[in-house]
């Protein structure tokens, strides 16, 4: 199985660090806003089913994103 690209790959119970984050504008900075910068550690805690939100602990806040703009948030296992 390939590793995960995105924020949106990750498997629940998955643990990643953020490497970029590629929304821009105004979706960019609410994104930075809520703690989703470079380096930032983050755990999927959950996911939508049939393409829902996904919910993930980022800096101790469960934050839950659509699934297309957490494709916009690229990760490293």
């Amino acid at each position: 199985m390939p590793k995960p690209n995105t924020l949106a790959e990750l498997s629940r119970g998955q643990t990643a660090t953020v490497r970029a984050v590629t929304a821009t504008g105004a979706m960019r900075r609410r994104l930075q806003d809520i703690g989703l910068v470079p380096g930032a550690a983050v755990v999927c805690v959950g996911r939508g089913m049939l393409g829902g939100p996904v919910a993930c602990l980022v800096r101790g806040a469960v934050i839950a994103l659509r699934r297309e703009d957490a494709a916009r948030v690229a990760v490293r296992v």
